[in-house]
């Protein structure tokens, strides 16, 4: 495939979420036929009584071309009342990237394709997204030390139903897929009037690229300001000039501002745009939790730390002691906040 040339990919073994459609099939069968080593996850989220089923007959399919196969469950599945769509999306990766952490896979393929992008284009549309949003789905992308691949977003998923057609293996359409009870089915429902005035899924998944140059180009300015103006701390933590931040074009803080908060809130979304908004034009601005995180101001810095539910205090004698471990932070004037933060980080890391 071109693409792992053209994304600087060289890893040979590549984890592949397989849910039985046509789509990721044909994506196992094709990185199997380019030469990888594929490793197949198919997630059961026990939402139906046949996903079992399902889910063993991939393993056989798999099985058949000689690739290796594993059946993840989510188990608090069937206890999911209200956003299940979300919730079983969430639940999907958190299973996949656990696997591959693991068992040492640093690249997770996923077989979102044309559709899928366009569809995405109008989901984030429809929630009032900014640039990022709407340059979708990235190609490449990390999360938690892993990075996640889309090899055929440039592809409809017509034709993938072709390539399995040609080997002649059914594929499992999922119910859910019809169900318009989730917003994604809507929109996929909705698209064919679209055609009506010019408007396919090429031309938005176009859009969406279009976009991706825009948010490259500015995120490389968010690079260079977070390498040279942030300073990390045990890689838990950072901080950083606040009126630096709030001097940088907007576009340009506010994308600071949310990767930041994405990295060290361990979350998949950025926060929204209105309450990144807050921190930076707020004149008198002290602090907030957001997106995970705590936010506050000590000597002109702006701190971002994770956030911390238990909210358990720490004694002056428990740092002192941290401090006979650590003298790294002896001479440090550092915020309460910082230096449980820091205890909590280190003392875990360390036994």
């Amino acid at each position: 495939m071109d693409f792992f040339k053209t994304h600087n990919i060289s890893d040979n073994i590549i984890a592949v979420g397989v849910s039985g459609g046509a789509d990721s099939l044909a994506l196992a069968l094709m990185l199997k036929d380019n030469g990888k080593k594929v490793v197949a996850l198919t997630v059961n989220h026990c939402l139906r009584k046949e996903a079992q089923a399902e889910a063993e007959y991939v393993a056989k399919i798999m099985q058949k071309y000689g690739i290796e196969h594993h059946i993840l469950l989510w188990k608090d599945g069937a206890k999911i009342k209200k956003g299940i769509e979300e919730s079983a999306r969430l639940a999907r990766y958190d299973l996949m990237l656990d696997f591959c952490r693991k068992n040492k896979i640093k690249v997770l393929a996923t077989a979102h394709h044309m559709r899928d992008q366009a569809e995405t284009f109008l989901l984030r549309l429809q929630r009032g997204s900014g640039l990022f949003g709407l340059s979708s789905m990235m190609p490449v992308s990390e999360r938690n030390g892993v990075k996640i691949i889309r090899p055929l977003l440039d592809i409809m998923p017509e034709d993938l139903k072709k390539y399995c057609q040609d080997r002649k293996i059914e594929w499992i359409d999922d119910p859910m897929n019809y169900d318009d009870d989730f917003t994604r089915v809507k929109i996929r429902k909705f698209l064919p009037q679209l055609t009506k005035i010019g408007i396919d899924e090429k031309k938005l998944a176009e859009t969406a690229k279009n976009l991706l140059n825009s948010r490259l180009f500015i995120q490389r300015l968010i690079d260079e300001f977070v390498s040279s103006q942030v300073r990390w701390w045990e890689g838990v933590l950072v901080s950083l000039s606040y009126n630096k931040l709030k001097e940088l074009d907007f576009e340009i803080s506010k994308g600071v501002l949310g990767c930041l908060l994405q990295k060290i809130g361990n979350t998949e979304y950025l926060p929204e745009v209105s309450e990144i908004m807050r921190v930076l034009e707020d004149n008198d601005f002290r602090g907030c939790t957001l997106g995970k995180c705590e936010l506050f101001i000590a000597s002109k810095r702006l701190w971002i730390i994770p956030q911390d539910e238990k909210n358990e205090l720490m004694k002056k004698d428990e740092w002192l002691k941290f401090v006979e471990s650590f003298p790294q932070y002896k001479s440090y004037g550092l915020p309460y906040k910082v230096r449980r933060a820091l205890k909590q980080k280190l003392e875990n890391k360390n036994g």
